[in-house]
């Protein structure tokens, strides 16, 4: 069997998966045979990867090897969640009904991660502009000014000299500031491709005022969503922890999975273990349990899923206007601050002149 690919120029983008997904669920469904499936897929995909990897994905099923097997080959662009589910459809016998449920995985994730952009993507621009401005008033329209009052003699106020005091420093260090900033750039993004960088990076997120919630939320939905599949697919609950371990992409919770992981193998249920880990609110823990004792978990679990899916979508349409008076805060101490800097020595002038 072919190796799994090593070197991809990028990431398969969700939309291309998602197209490439439903094609195969379709001539599955169609009944087409598998080879003359892959054959069909890789002269339509456009994506130089996909069609790579389909190639190899011929000869691997030419060689008899399962389908579980032939993507799990493909490790760099299938995530263990798409290998397992494949690998739960194709013991069952109902793959198309397994792959109709990855597809709404793969597409609610993108819009959820899309919602999220956007309603940060504001945010972000007010607070770069306002830098810019800083950095210009900083550099070029103060210093100009603290001349003509130096010129007239005028004592400087704390303002002014605060802002003089960062011209200076700006002026005679500004390299050492740019490497400093580099250096800081290049090592946190060093450190969040560790283990322990993203245990911290996921850890933080969650614990951030205003949009910790949303990131906290959006692991509550994927966790149902995803365990509510594998529960129904037939998949042990053990089996599913150690899934949902390399699918839930959130560090922190990954941590607190070997936890529950542990005292699974103990011998107790999953709500018990789920009540003493950390991130998993009140509703998650009672609701599961209530699907343990009447034996319909899955059914729980996709309840959960629902809910948090509304909760995300309508905590990320008001994460702008939650951030909102902050920046309003923000832009008024730094105009206060400008406005002090310039128009208290200014008044000093005026009443000289």
């Amino acid at each position: 069997m072919f190796n799994s690919i090593q070197n991809l120029d990028h990431r398969i983008h969700s939309t291309e998966l998602i197209l490439y997904t439903k094609q195969f669920k379709t001539l599955l469904h169609a009944g087409v045979p598998i080879i003359q499936i892959f054959q069909i897929m890789e002269a339509q995909t456009e994506n130089k990867q996909l069609k790579t990897v389909t190639a190899r994905m011929i000869e691997d099923v030419k060689e008899g090897n399962s389908l579980f097997k032939t993507f799990s080959g493909q490790k760099p662009v299938f995530s263990p969640l798409y290998c397992s589910m494949i690998k739960a459809g194709e013991d069952s016998g109902a793959l198309p009904q397994i792959l109709e449920r990855l597809i709404y995985i793969i597409e609610h994730e993108e819009k959820v991660k899309n919602d999220i952009k956007s309603a940060l993507r504001y945010p972000l621009m007010v607070l770069t502009f306002l830098g810019i401005a800083f950095m210009i008033l900083l550099t070029f329209v103060v210093p100009k000014f603290v001349g003509i009052f130096k010129t007239a003699g005028i004592e400087l106020p704390l303002p002014t000299k605060i802002c003089m005091m960062m011209y200076t420093f700006l002026t005679h260090y500004w390299i050492y500031i740019i490497l400093f900033l580099f250096a800081a750039i290049l090592g946190t993004i060093r450190f969040l491709k560790t283990d322990k960088g993203q245990f911290f990076k996921d850890r933080l997120l969650m614990q951030l005022p205003i949009i910790g919630p949303v990131f906290v939320k959006s692991a509550m939905s994927r966790f149902s969503s995803i365990f509510s599949i594998l529960q129904s697919s037939g998949i042990t609950i053990l089996e599913s922890l150690k899934i949902l371990t390399d699918t839930i992409n959130n560090a922190a919770i990954s941590h607190e999975f070997e936890r529950i992981k542990g005292l699974l193998e103990e011998g107790r249920g999953i709500s018990n273990p789920l009540a003493q880990a950390k991130y998993f609110t009140p509703m998650v823990v009672n609701m599961v349990a209530v699907g343990e004792e009447s034996g319909n978990l899955d059914d729980m679990l996709q309840e959960i899923a629902t809910h948090y899916d509304a909760e995300v979508e309508y905590a990320t349409k008001g994460l702008s206007e939650a951030i909102g008076p902050l920046l309003v805060v923000g832009l008024a101490a730094v105009v206060g601050f400008f406005a002090f800097a310039i128009f208290l020595p200014m008044w000093d002038l005026t009443k000289m002149i």
